[in-house]
């Protein structure tokens, strides 16, 4: 520990669990190199990538001669090791609440993800309307996040965690695109965007988003 770290990414940007990786090193304050993958073009399958990664997934976080993949084990295991900014709330059950919370928007809510993947978040809205079962989603999405987060508070917990730039990436799938969400969750997804961090990831350069489905639905894949 304690050298340059290497954070492999998708080279279109479009990953939401790499950011979420790429949020938590620069809220720590933490110097990195990121190193773009091509993953359309099957560049995480290469032997030595998929070496250092195991699960041949972005994002993967490589420090000094330890490396990692999955977004949320690469947040925990910075929050385990380094000081600076907390990443999680300290008390034990908010922090397994929010690791509920990730482990939940990473493995639910499908449908939401493949009509509103991150190319509406990153590159633009599209035109088609929700589906049924996308709809059936976003309301439960809509619930959990009313129950999760109070109409006066601008984070979860206590203070900030990653877990708001997780939750407001979900729902700005949502309000992005201009579904229906209520207006103190819209309000609440638009603030966490404002984070100089998290600005630091949407200013990224992308492709035109003709060119970007095929790799965001290749991104969207690897948590």
């Amino acid at each position: 520990m304690g050298s340059r770290m290497r954070l492999y990414v998708d080279s279109n940007y479009l990953s939401p669990y790499a950011m979420s990786v790429f949020v938590a090193l620069q809220e720590k304050a933490l110097p990195f190199q990121m190193i773009t993958l091509d993953l359309v073009a099957g560049a995480q399958c290469e032997p030595a990538f998929a070496k250092t990664s195991i699960t041949q997934r972005v994002p993967t976080l490589v420090d000094g001669d330890f490396s990692l993949s999955e977004s949320s084990a690469i947040d925990e295991y910075l929050e385990d090791v380094y000081p600076g900014a907390p990443l999680y709330p300290s008390e034990p059950r908010a922090r397994a609440r929010a690791r509920q919370i990730q482990a939940w928007l990473r493995s639910d809510l499908g449908p939401i993800r493949q009509e509103r993947s991150t190319e509406v978040v990153f590159c633009g809205p599209v035109d088609r309307p929700l589906s049924t079962d996308a709809q059936a989603c976003a309301a439960k999405l809509v619930a959990a996040a009313s129950e999760l987060l109070r109409p006066d508070r601008e984070v979860l917990f206590d203070r900030w965690s990653i877990v708001d730039v997780d939750l407001a990436l979900m729902l700005n799938r949502l309000v992005l695109n201009a579904d229906p969400v209520p207006d103190h969750l819209a309000a609440y997804a638009k603030k966490q965007w404002q984070r100089p961090s998290v600005q630091l990831w949407v200013k990224q350069k992308r492709p035109p988003q003709a060119d970007a489905t095929q790799a965001c639905q290749t991104a969207l894949r690897a948590p």
